[in-house]
């Protein structure tokens, strides 16, 4: 289990699979198994059964899948760009996240 640099709600943009190009916000990372779900990315169809008691409809209901986070990259909020994240102690001591391409914090 590597540490994972990718946290909720992140701008990420799907750098390989079907959804390649896409761009969504992380809803939950998933670090023992190195996934993520990201919104309105890897959505697949399941067939569910309604309720005995009626509670819950069924049909066909769309959500989205977890996706690999070695397909993802952190979009930079200063840039807009796709980055790689580093980290680094800002000058109170504090641990950051820092874009790889220009190096500010986020």
């Amino acid at each position: 289990m590597a540490k994972v640099k990718i946290k909720k709600n992140d701008e990420v943009l799907v750098i390989a699979g079907k959804d390649k190009g896409a761009r969504g916000r992380v809803l939950r990372v998933v670090p023992a198994t190195g996934k993520a779900l990201v919104e309105g990315v890897n959505v697949i169809k399941r067939h569910t059964r309604a309720d005995p008691n009626q509670q819950s409809q069924g049909g066909i209901v769309e959500k989205e899948a977890p996706i690999q986070i070695s397909n993802l990259k952190v979009i930079c909020p200063e840039t807009g760009e796709p980055t790689r994240v580093g980290r680094t102690r800002l000058a109170d001591g504090t641990a950051a996240r820092v874009s790889k391409k220009s190096g500010k914090p986020f």
